[in-house]
Formats: structure tokens, sequence, C-alpha cells
């Protein structure tokens, strides 16, 4: 089961937002091949982390997208962005909106109002930047109440008939971007909520994988129930109703709308996407003209139309605020109170910060927590993970971060309720284990 979810992890990479396909050199495929049979992610990091100075500087294109995924599921969220800038190719005769002509509107309010008499919605992730999954979490309810009643996880495979019973993923639900809490979080959600739960992800590549998405939301879904209405979580331009950012390729959306009769609504998160500091790139000209909180979409002054740079591939273009942070790295020092911790938790003066982003806190639903590398118990690097008090050690956590030291501090966000944290050293041994309550305010 981990193999076929690691294969379909492989295949997701060999079709990007800006290739259609890429094939892979002998010291590629040795690192592929390597990395695959490390027992845990920070394995592979720390695996990835000592080889990519051998490699030539082709090689290490490769190699750093891996430790772009690797540290977002560590919980180290900007370092993964940071480590992997993607910029997609925009238009050429793309013209950027200003406040003349435009206004900003709240993302999920409009999404919602846009939803309305649809049948299928698609919301797009860059796979290592766990920001663009927040949008999905906000839709699940509102999507639910309108009457959405089934929910597709480009993440999940068939290898977990258990999950909705359950009501919570594990390592062995679905491929490595699984692994990440907040994308989790989004399946935990969609069960609590009573959606049918959808997997429909293959381990093709190329137009192969693209039609057999679509032939499989098609038969899971609409096949069965010719009423249904679907929200898909997908990657990337898989939601695109017509070929171009996949090269000749034939995505996912275009085809299961040929297969249904139906035209889903599409929205795009990462053709305007925070990839690093640079005021000048795209993103952030949009992000200073109309600067915002919360996710964003555009809508025309005149005619109250989103805006989408590109109108026939998908509906609406969103803009997340930036939120990255040179201070993920611990540029500054800070030390946590005896008082601020809960059971007894060890703690460590004058350490060395390491912000996290305060959209983990998912406005207000999650606490932040202080935790430090004193957990580890000089056992470095290690993983801590918060682990739902009702939940097994397989279960997905609920939030986590890896420590490369023994005096960083940090800040995990958890929901009101109780936990297990749990630090586990680079083989996996544990090395602390403690309960902890987190209160309602």
């Amino acid at each position: 089961m981990i193999l076929a979810s690691r294969a379909v992890f492989l295949a997701a990479l060999l079709v990007s937002a800006s290739a259609a396909a890429q094939s892979f050199n002998p010291a590629e495929l040795k690192l592929l091949q390597t990395i695959e049979h490390e027992p845990n992610t920070l394995a592979r990091y720390q695996y990835l982390a000592r080889e990519i100075p051998k490699l030539s500087a082709d090689d290490r294109v490769l190699a750093m997208q891996f430790v772009s995924f690797s540290l977002d599921e560590l919980g180290l969220y900007d370092q993964a962005v940071f480590s992997f800038p993607l910029r997609n190719q925009l238009p050429s005769n793309l013209t950027l909106p200003t406040q003349t002509d435009w206004k900003s509107a709240n993302a999920v309010d409009v999404i919602t109002s846009l939803a309305a008499d649809r049948r299928i919605v698609m919301v797009n992730e860059a796979h290592h930047d766990t920001h663009t999954r927040v949008l999905t979490l906000e839709l699940l309810p509102r999507l639910k109440a309108m009457g959405f009643n089934y929910f597709a996880a480009e993440a999940l495979t068939d290898s977990d008939p258990g999950l909705a019973k359950r009501g919570y993923p594990t390592a062995k639900s679905g491929t490595e971007y699984l692994r990440d809490p907040v994308y989790g979080d989004i399946v935990r959600q969609a069960v609590r909520l009573g959606f049918i739960i959808v997997p429909y992800d293959n381990t093709l590549t190329g137009q192969a994988r693209e039609t057999g998405q679509a032939q499989a939301l098609y038969e899971k879904v609409f096949a069965k129930d010719p009423h249904a209405r679907l929200f898909v979580h997908a990657g990337y331009a898989h939601i695109d109703k017509v070929a171009g950012r996949l090269g000749d390729l034939r995505p996912m959306a275009m085809q299961l709308a040929a297969l249904t009769g139906i035209t889903p609504l599409s929205i795009d998160q990462t053709d305007f996407l925070e990839t690093g500091v640079d005021p000048g790139d795209a993103y952030h000209q949009l992000a200073h003209e109309f600067p915002s909180s919360g996710a964003e979409v555009l809508l025309n002054r005149r005619t109250g139309l989103p805006w989408s740079d590109r109108p026939a591939a998908y509906d609406v273009n969103v803009i997340v605020p930036p939120s990255l942070s040179i201070q993920a790295f611990g540029v500054y020092k800070y030390g946590f109170r005896n008082d601020s911790m809960v059971g007894g938790l060890p703690h460590v003066d004058d350490s060395n910060a390491m912000q996290r982003a305060d959209w983990l806190s998912l406005g207000g639903k999650r606490r932040a927590y202080p935790v430090d590398g004193a957990l580890c118990r000089n056992s470095l690097p290690c993983v801590v993970d918060a682990y739902y008090a009702d939940e097994p050690d397989d279960a997905i956590p609920a939030d986590r971060y890896a420590f490369m030291g023994t005096k960083e501090a940090t800040l995990l966000y958890l929901r009101p309720g109780s936990y297990r944290l749990r630090a586990k050293n680079i083989d996996g041994t544990t090395v602390s284990e403690y309960t902890i309550t987190v209160a309602q305010r």
C-alpha cells in the first residue's frame, strides 16, 4: 500500500505546472530510488541535505523539489517555499489589475456565491505550499451547507476503505502530501461534515494520468449519482478546462466536463503565488495593490465579475496574503516562561525562536502552543508530533515541527482539546512523550 502511494507521489512530479512531462537521468533515478527507501521524512530530508552539494546544477533542481516536499511534511512551511521558489510562466499579454477598475473581496464569500448554481467546484494547490490548502479547509463547511455532498482529494488513494468510518487519515490513506497535518485536517473536516470521500488519483503519467483522474471521478460520482455535487481539491493545472499549462495535455477538469456535460467552477491559487520576498514580482505587485488579511479575489468594479488571468482555463484567481518570513529560520531570540508550558514539559530559556506563520491559527480555530528542542532529549534532529488523544500513533498528526537544534523553540497550532506530544529522532525512536491540554479561550 505504501509503495503504491509513493508511486502516485512520484507520478505527480512528472507533470508540473510548467511542463507536460519530465524524464530522469541516471543520477536523478538513483536519487529517487534512494529516497524512496528512506524510513521516514526526516531521514529523507537529511539524506537530501547531504547529497545536494554533490549533485550537478541540473540534478539539484529535482533534489530541491524533494527537499521542499520534505520540509512541508515536517511542518517547516516557510522553509519549504523558500527552498523551491516555483513560479508559473504567466501569459505574455498579462496586464495586472489596478484599483481603478478592480476591488478586493473575500475569496470564500465570492466562491461560495459563484458555486450556488454549480455542480462541480475545483480548487488547486501548490503541493509544497501548505498555505494554499487553507482555502479548501474554509470552503468545506460553506459548500456542504449548499448541498455539495462529495469531496475528492488528489492525495487520497483507494488503499484505505475504512477512512470514512474511522474519521481520520493515516499514512496509508494516500500519498506523502497527506502527511502534512493541514492536509490531514482537510480530510478530517470533510469526513466530519458528512461528505462522501472520493479518492481518484492513479500511478500513471502524462495524458494517461489526466484521463484516468477524470474517468475515476465520473465513475465514482456522477455515473452512480446523476444529481451529485462535487468539490475537488487538486494540484496545479489539473483544474484547467482547456489545454495550455500542461502543454498539449487535456487536463482532468477538461475531460471531466466532457464526460459529464457539466462545466466546473475552477479556482486557481498557483499562478500568483508567494515564492520569496521579492517585492517586484507579479504576486507582490498584486498584494501591494490590494492588501488583505485573508485570501482574496478581485471583482470588476463595473461588471462585478471575478478576475482570471486565464479565463478559458479557470474562472477565478485567488491571492493569499503574504506570510513568508526569514524569521522562520530563527533570526531572533526570546525565552519561554515556565508558566507558559502545560503538563510539566521541559523548557529552554533564551531559545532561538523559529517563527511560524499566523495563518496556522486558521482564523482563531487553533491556538498557539509553545514547544522547544528540549523535547528531543539531545537526540537531534527530531520531529515533534501532536496527536489527538483519541487517535492512534499512525494517524496524521494535528501539527508537527522538526527541530534541528537543541535551543530552538517554536509554536504548534492546535484546536482546543487533549493531545499526545511525541518526539522521535531520525531513526523513528521515541525520545520523549507528554500529554497536554489546549484550553478554550
